[in-house]
This record gives C-alpha cells, structure tokens and sequence, in this order.
C-alpha cells in the first residue's frame, strides 16, 4: 500500500458532509449518487462503493468504503484512529473512515480507490472461520 493517507494528527477536524463526497468522487467515471438501504450513497455501474453506514454499530459520522479485505487491514493498521471495523462489517470488504479525521485529498483517494475496486471485481464475501 503506497502513502494513501493524510490523517488529522490527533486533532479534530469537521466532519466531510455527503455533498462534499460526492464532490470529491464527481471526476471518477460512471459515478452515480444513490442511495444503499435507505442512506446516500456512491454507485458505478449500478454496484455501491461509498455509503453513510446504516448499521448501529457504525459511529456518527462515518463512511463505509468498499475495498480488498488487504487494503481494509492495511488502513487499519497504519492508522485505527481514522480506520476501523465493527463485527457487522468484517465479513464484507468494506472499511469504516471516520469523517473527521481524514483530510480532503486522503478521502479523495481512498474513493478512488473504492470506485476502482467496485469497477474491477465482483464483491466477495469473507466468511470467518
């Protein structure tokens, strides 16, 4: 995993609102708002790759982004303060980024990196053992 990621440095920062998303993916190819059990979300052909997560387990101001279960456990590792999981979640490839930690460019480039996933692959499933 190359340097993805320019996080808040333990301070707190506003938390990006879905428009300022959408914004940030609006130069991805085939990008669509949407919305994933009753909740905004980012499609590209039809398949979600961003959402405001709808579980409870979810913190406030949080985005699900779709990605490789390696990347998942890659962001998390590097930086759980911004980067993280709830058992709901750990069976699907997906990582959970809390909005007020992550800076404008790193959220621009982990889209990207969730709409390139979604364009490539059929999501799986990871099933725990």
């Amino acid at each position: 995993m190359r340097n993805r990621q320019r996080v808040g440095a333990g301070k707190r920062m506003k938390a990006h609102s879905f428009d300022e998303i959408v914004r940030l993916a609006s130069d991805l190819p085939g990008v669509e708002r949407s919305t994933a059990y009753g909740s905004p979300a980012l499609k590209v052909d039809g398949k979600m790759f961003a959402c405001i997560p709808t579980h409870r387990s979810a913190e406030p101001d949080s985005l699900a982004i779709r990605v490789d279960f390696t990347d998942r456990d890659e962001l998390i590792a590097a930086d759980p303060a911004t980067f993280y999981l709830k058992d709901h979640y750990v069976n699907y490839a997906c990582v959970l980024v809390r909005l007020r930690r992550i800076h404008e460019d790193a959220l621009r480039d982990l889209l990207r990196m969730g709409w390139r996933f979604m364009s490539a692959t059929r999501p799986r499933v990871h099933r725990r053992r």
